[in-house]
């Protein structure tokens, strides 16, 4: 592996390095980004110049505005159990979500006040600290992007549809509401992520793996019930006590700004914790240092990244999975659905059972803990996964009894159709199954007892490497078949029950029941939240453990003894933090494909809502979805090109972003010397990876904002092909690439854990295969469950905009924007890849193309090219060869990068 950092320029390397230099070819970030703004803005100026003169005039030419023109029908008029209300009980659930965020506050607060010594807290707030940087940068960054959504929603509703500003003025606030709440979740997380992983680490020093477990299980299920919570809440409020007729302009203004503030979130955070992640880990490949080393700049952003990338974007993600899924089944009912009273009964039944399964998650994670508290109690060792597995099953089960016992309260007396309660909780409990069957079909290729991750391993024994990627390319391959069957066969259960009379009642029933599916997906939400914010604690704990030094402390065992009443034993802390953390690795894995299941078995409800537009609720035009229709085949080719293109430009950015990560914490790492990195060097890598993320968001929200515009703007059938293909093909591309990383992931853990052989050439082989997987599982296959959903929702928006037009004679003027639009993404498209490539070429025209004499790892250079320390190899580009010396023997001879 090549790990030789070049910058591609003219000028030879200095002889010493700079203390604090920049990323070699680093523009500054206003001359990057000036003219990208510039260029997204006139291409929408174009839309509003082209738009906006005399089309106010009459709603737009019958108009109708889509999901914002909905009205809810009188929830009073619904009776349960024979009196009581349906307002009563939706507001029961608000009693429930009051109860679900004073569960997570109380959570928090008690984390809190868990023991902790004072190095590990340092730590943990010196990583808490690089969090709120990054994310109050994300905040400001928000803003800007929510401009743009902004300005079409005011285009389509004010200046087409003929929307009082008042109404407007709604959509464009619950648009901010929904925005602010992925934020504030995100922020949370982070916050109870940073107070656990310190008192993780330092429970572990007790010996006991109960507490090691418990501390990311509490900080996870607080995460879990605050986000479920405050979805719900703000949902139930639009519900209850907003006017009928502006509850469909907040329900879309709503999603649309959750599903902005995911997509930015789950990019942004992606790109930099796996810019990061890549930066620190190469460095022990590099220096053959320690995981974790503390001189190693690269880890506190190694540690943010955690935050960023596994705990903010899945909280952002979770939230917004959560109410967009709400949100399509609401606006499927209102379309699908004739009869008010029938609309009513079925509205207040979704959220009554969406109430219900917050309970039924608090209820199985206490009875799960009491149950692992008996069992674990005096354990010296323990399996960290199987508490984790056994609160999902118990979870699943729970909530699929009471989805039947509620929905018989709620729906059993309707006569409308025979037998409707028990088809519809069936439905329901088959997404439920879900949750739970996925979870267990990844770890088949992805826990560490997995066989497939078990021949990464062995793989990696005689094939370094190369075999190592090649096994986790299988693991990823085969798991898409599996978990492929296993969604197909539960929506189509659910397509054979929704054919037994449920068309008596609504229109495209097969929608309703793919909607319920999702639905049952997130039943248990603050359970799938936990378990996957779980990973982010275990992770940093081990890191927290390392950073504190503590072990070397003078005096430490001694003052936890006098303190704490116990005497630290260092050896079972530092091997539960690892065994720990690869449970972690694999539940967080568990948790991404139920998401991006969700997002598309979801989509095809939120399709259905722009199908019944253009369809006029399915009376005329349905010919045109049909591979007979030459633009609707041509959409369903060009999804796969946007899916590929997507997955491509993500990997780029953190490429790029860790190769400037590499090169300035290999200029100033000190290994002789030193105790620590600085604080000032291990900011500054956070700062890169902040750049990077952010220009790597940009450029790929920009492109994919005015894709939706052009591809909504050239038909709107090649759109709902469209879409289809980005769902179909996002789905596998996601899967594959998730279980592929953590099958990669936890390879490694096992040879640092079970093997023993740390610094050996079979860890080094299975550090490539992490760095390889780290993008594939945590930056574009995460991403792709937002984006799809946001190209959905976003799209009602604009094919609406584009029927419009082109309804008020103006089909010429649509097809030209659309020319636009598709220029303007396009050039993007090409930014993603041009405008953040490393630069340079594979050898600048004064560097020598044979490196200078290899010296010891801690020698200094003889000439000073070194700097400090183990600095002066790193430097001229040279590693130990693979297997530990030359071929004739292993004799720690240092070669350069192309094996020389």
């Amino acid at each position: 592996m090549n790990t030789d950092v070049r910058t591609g320029t003219t000028s030879s390397r200095a002889p010493e390095a700079p203390a604090c230099p920049a990323p070699a070819e680093r523009p500054p970030a206003g001359r990057r980004r000036g003219w990208l703004l510039p260029l997204a803005a006139a291409a929408l100026g174009t839309t509003l110049a082209g738009c906006a003169p005399g089309s106010a005039s009459a709603g737009g030419g019958g108009v109708h505005g889509g999901e914002a023109s909905l009205e809810l029908p009188d929830l009073g008029a619904v009776t349960v159990l024979g009196s009581v209300s349906g307002r009563l009980l939706l507001g029961l659930g608000l009693l429930v979500c009051a109860l679900g965020l004073a569960f997570g506050v109380a959570t928090y607060v008690q984390l809190r006040r868990l023991p902790v010594h004072a190095a590990m807290r340092e730590i943990s707030e010196l990583i808490y600290s690089t969090c709120r940087t990054y994310l109050t940068q994300q905040g400001r960054f928000l803003l800007l992007l929510w401009v743009f959504i902004a300005a079409v929603i005011v285009l389509y509703y004010r200046a087409l549809v003929g929307f009082g500003w008042g109404r407007v003025a709604t959509i464009i606030a619950f648009s901010l509401l929904g925005m602010a709440g992925s934020y504030a979740v995100a922020w949370f997380g982070i916050r109870v992520n940073t107070l656990a992983n310190s008192r993780t680490a330092f429970a572990s020093l007790a010996g006991r793996p109960l507490p090691v477990h418990r501390i990311p299980m509490q900080s996870g299920m607080s995460i879990g019930m605050v986000l479920i919570s405050l979805e719900l809440l703000m949902m139930l409020v639009i519900l209850l006590f907003l006017p009928a007729d502006v509850a469909g302009a907040c329900f879309i203004g709503f999603a649309v700004g959750e599903s902005l503030g995911a997509s930015a979130l789950r990019i942004a955070g992606g790109i930099f914790t796996k810019i990061a992640d890549i930066g620190s880990d190469l460095m022990k490949i590099v220096f053959k240092i320690k995981e974790d080393d503390a001189r190693n700049p690269g880890v506190i952003a190694d540690c943010t990244g955690d935050n960023a990338g596994d705990s903010v974007g899945p909280s952002a993600d979770g939230f917004e999975t959560y109410g967009v899924t709400g949100v399509a089944l609401v606006t499927f009912v209102l379309l699908a659905v004739d009869d008010p009273l029938m609309q009513a009964t079925l509205l207040v039944w979704l959220f009554v059972v969406r109430a219900v399964m917050v309970i039924a998650s608090a209820v199985s994670y206490l009875a799960n803990d009491a149950w692992t508290r008996r069992r674990y109690a005096a354990a010296e060792r323990m399996d960290f996964e199987k508490p984790l597995t056994s609160l999902v099953w118990l979870t699943s089960v729970v909530s699929i009894a009471l989805t039947y016992l509620t929905t018989w309260a709620v729906l059993g007396h309707l006569d409308g159709v025979g037998g409707l309660w028990w088809k519809v909780a069936t439905i329901i409990s088959c997404g439920t199954l879900a949750g739970a069957l996925i979870p267990e079909l990844v770890k088949v290729f992805t826990s560490t007892n997995s066989r497939h991750v078990r021949e990464v391993v062995t793989s990696s024994r005689e094939g370094g490497p190369s075999l190592n990627i090649l096994s986790g390319l299988v693991a990823g391959n085969i798991s898409a078949y599996w978990l492929g069957m296993t969604v197909v066969a539960l929506m189509g259960g659910a397509f054979l029950i929704s054919e037994q009379g449920l068309d008596q009642i609504m229109l495209a029933p097969a929608v309703f029941a793919f909607g319920l599916v999702a639905f049952g997906f997130l039943g248990m939400g603050p359970v799938t939240i936990a378990v996957d914010s779980y990973g982010p604690v275990t992770d940093n704990a081990q890191s927290v453990y390392e950073l504190s030094l503590l072990e070397e402390l003078p005096g430490a065992a001694e003052q936890i003894e006098a303190e704490h009443g116990f005497a630290p034993r260092w050896e079972p802390a530092k091997r539960m933090l690892e065994e720990n953390d690869g449970a972690g690795n694999t539940f967080k894995a568990t948790a991404k494909p139920v998401l991006i299941g969700t997002a598309v078995v979801g989509a095809t409800t939120m399709i259905f809502s722009i199908i019944m537009a253009l369809t006029e609720g399915l009376t005329t035009g349905l010919d045109s979805l049909s591979l007979l229709h030459p633009p609707f085949l041509l959409g369903l080719v060009t999804g796969g090109a946007m899916i590929f293109w997507f997955t491509g430009a993500s990997i780029q950015a953190v490429t790029t972003g860790a190769y400037r990560a590499v090169e300035f914490i290999r200029a100033n790492i000190r290994l002789d010397g030193s105790e620590r990195a600085s604080e000032a060097d291990s900011r500054r890598v956070v700062e890169i990876c902040t750049q990077y993320a952010q220009k790597g968001m940009l450029t790929m929200f920009l492109a994919i904002f005015f894709a939706t515009l052009a591809f909504a703007f050239v038909e709107p059938f090649f759109f709902i092909g469209y879409l289809v293909s980005i769902a179909v093909f996002g789905l596998y591309q996601a899967i594959f690439m998730a279980n592929a990383g953590g099958a990669w992931d936890n390879a490694k853990k096992i040879v640092e854990v079970d093997l023993h052989a740390k610094g050996t050439a079979l860890h080094d082989a299975t550090i490539v295969g992490d760095t390889v997987g780290d993008p594939y599982k945590d930056t574009s296959s995460v991403a792709l469950n937002p984006v799809i959903k946001f190209t959905t929702l976003f799209g009602l928006l604009a094919v609406e905009l584009a029927v419009s037009l082109t309804g008020d004679g103006r089909g010429t003027l649509v097809h030209v924007l659309a020319a636009v639009f598709f220029v303007t993404s396009a050039v993007f498209v090409y930014r993603s890849f041009y405008g953040m490539r490393i630069g340079g070429t594979p050898a600048g025209e004064q560097e020598p193309a044979e490196p200078a004499e290899p010296v010891e790892p801690g020698v200094p250079a003889a000439d000073g090219a070194g700097g400090a320390g183990a600095r002066g190899a790193a430097d001229r580009g040279l590693l130990p060869r693979q297997g530990g010396g030359t071929a004739a023997g292993d004799d720690g001879t240092l070669v350069d990068a192309e094996g020389r």
